[in-house]
């Protein structure tokens, strides 16, 4: 079963891998986290937003505008869907003593 190509672009997974542990993070977080540029995370999130995996809060903090984003739920599934296909690719881990 081949990973879910919207998850695993780099960019998308180490978002989805904040939300999954946060209810919510903000733009600039998500910028400096993964060290995209604002264009680039910018796509990176629209494709998400696209696919119902994240979902987009546009406000103002005073005179700033500030984008938070969550996961949703169809994105909690797809995310731990692809965890469970990628350790369906690995192999089996060895204990402590190595077997």
């Amino acid at each position: 079963m081949p990973l879910d190509p919207l998850v695993h672009a780099p960019i998308r997974l180490a978002v989805l891998s904040v939300l999954v542990v946060n209810e919510e993070a903000e733009f600039t977080f998500l910028r400096r986290l993964t060290g995209a540029t604002d264009g680039n995370l910018a796509t990176h999130l629209r494709r998400l937003e696209d696919a119902g995996y994240v979902e987009a809060e546009k406000r103002f903090v005073g005179r700033r505008p500030q984008t938070l984003y969550r996961m949703t739920a169809r994105g909690r599934q797809a995310f731990e869907r692809y965890l469970d296909e990628l350790e369906a690719l690995l192999p089996p881990r060895r204990g402590p003593s190595g077997g």
